[in-house]
């Protein structure tokens, strides 16, 4: 009775744990009005759902290397760390990244919406600080017009000037003007000083329009985005009335770049000094005095999710070349909905019908084999939370398979017991010797699944991984649920209230 007790101390341990274990789990995707903090901090101890069940993107991407002299194979992998990195703070859950074969990347991210994905995949993030040239705007505007009136063959009849729209103090153009403007700037490059460019800001909203600001700026940076230490988002903090309720990105410096900073700070008090992330101005703030602490902001009409971005694209640097998209496919929610309720369908039903048929085949002893099942099934999921592992729709597949092998064990063990009780063996000595006797017919059949599922999961990739997986961890959990638990419930009863008679 001593053994026994600590058995069954054993078994409510075990199942104590893989309660601990499995809750995040069912909080996660049973909560509702969940924050974003404890979806994070939850989805970090908890089951994670597959590209096929939650969704997502699944894209093969190319470094473009044209006009480049660098080795193909050394962009691509410096372009796979960027990438990396980005995912990485992005918080994307069992993400896939991989290198293929041609300087191809594999990208597989459950539960993220595409455009967002692909914005924060494939952004560039060519950041550079770059002094606004206000005092020579006019007077290159006066030059463009003048020689652009003078132009015979210039399809344009109104001047540059006519373009322009008074913003505030920053001017701007609309946007369905923006071809012609651009295609204006092109004809009159010639009159540009060769020390300037247009460049345009963000689309944004004023009055019944949509707008562009344009500014005139030094091509030469002052400050390049590979000084950044650290980039955070954060509400904006400005005060300024067209930036209440956005978001900005708050950046750090370097030690050396800090410096340069202070220093083009210092030297250019009074002026704008623009900052400019993959050739969009993003703001241009006055300079009002040195800033020796090497920090910057940049503002504008983000939302909390694109300062995020911005700053995860910031921190993880800028990719070494711009990437094209070889391969995309998405695979939506709906269809990762109904992939789980015909999977999870098909395993309640496999599991009553199992459930059934042991009851009715051995009677009350089918019972514990009912009860060791349902153990088996948890003490998977529990498995899955603690590992943090993913559920698939192949993964669901293994955890029928599961059911059958789980229910093959007890079969078995039953049919042992049986052969013990029927040459006149005693209750307590039938169940001793049907376990022991069982045991390692169970265990030789279960050990060989279980190395076919190891060499599966090693050496496969996608849905097979899933599919060992969910086998290997339900055979596993199926040797102590089917084996010492349902021999510690049996022989619990059978102690306890003395049963001298077994139904089975």
């Amino acid at each position: 009775m001593r053994n026994l007790g600590l058995r069954v101390g054993i078994v409510i341990f075990a199942v104590g744990l893989a309660i601990y274990a499995v809750i995040p789990t069912i909080r996660l995707y049973t909560e509702k009005n969940l924050s974003e903090e404890a979806k994070i901090s939850l989805s970090k101890r908890a089951i994670h759902l597959g590209l096929d069940l939650k969704g997502g993107m699944h894209l093969v991407l190319e470094v473009d290397t044209t006009g480049l002299k660098e080795n193909p194979k050394d962009l691509r992998d410096r372009a796979f760390e960027v990438i990396q990195n980005r995912i990485d703070q992005f918080g994307v859950y069992e993400p896939v990244i991989e290198k293929q074969s041609g300087g191809r990347i594999l990208v597989q991210l459950p539960g993220v919406d595409r455009d967002r994905a692909i914005n924060l995949i494939k952004r560039v993030a060519h950041l550079e600080f770059k002094l606004v040239a206000d005092d020579q705007f006019q007077d290159v505007i006066q030059k463009m017009d003048k020689f652009l009136s003078a132009e015979d063959t210039l399809a344009f009849e109104e001047p540059f000037s006519s373009y322009l729209l008074s913003i505030g103090r920053q001017p701007a153009i609309d946007v369905r003007d923006e071809d012609s403007v651009r295609a204006l700037i092109s004809q009159a490059k010639e009159v540009i000083p060769e020390g300037l460019e247009f460049l345009f800001g963000p689309k944004e909203e004023s009055g019944n329009r949509n707008i562009k600001k344009i500014y005139l700026l030094k091509k030469t940076a002052e400050l390049t985005g590979e000084g950044i230490r650290d980039a955070q988002h954060r509400p904006n903090q400005s005060g300024q009335l067209q930036y209440v309720g956005s978001w900005e990105v708050d950046i750090q410096f370097k030690r050396s770049a800090a410096r340069k900073f202070a220093s083009i700070t210092g030297r250019n008090v009074n002026k704008r000094l623009a900052i400019v992330l993959d050739g969009v101005v993003q703001s241009a703030p006055y300079i009002q005095e040195r800033i020796p602490h090497g920090r910057a902001r940049i503002t504008g009409n983000f939302t909390a999710e694109q300062a995020r971005d911005l700053a995860i694209v910031l921190r993880a640097g800028a990719l070494p070349a711009p990437l094209k998209i070889i391969e995309e496919r998405s695979v939506g929610p709906s269809l990762g909905r109904d992939s789980i309720q015909s999977g999870m369908r098909a395993v309640l039903i496999a599991s009553a019908l199992v459930i059934l048929f042991m009851l009715i085949y051995y009677s009350l002893s089918g019972l514990v084999a009912d009860i060791a099942l349902f153990l088996n099934l948890f003490f998977l999921l529990a498995v899955l939370s603690a590992f943090h592992g993913s559920l698939t729709m192949p993964g669901i597949a293994g955890i029928a398979l599961t059911i059958g092998m789980a229910v093959d064990a007890n079969v078995l063990i039953f049919e042992r017991i049986r052969e013990e009780l029927k040459i006149g063996k005693t209750t307590r000595t039938a169940i001793d010797q049907g376990f022991a006797r069982a045991w390692i017919t169970i265990f030789d059949s279960n050990i060989t699944t279980i190395i076919i599922g190891v060499i599966l999961f090693i050496f496969g990739s996608g849905p097979i991984k899933g599919f060992a997986l969910t086998l290997t961890i339900g055979l596993l959990s199926n040797l102590f649920s089917a084996v010492f638990i349902g021999k510690v419930i049996f022989n619990y009863f059978t102690y306890k209230f003395d049963i001298r008679k077994l139904k089975i």
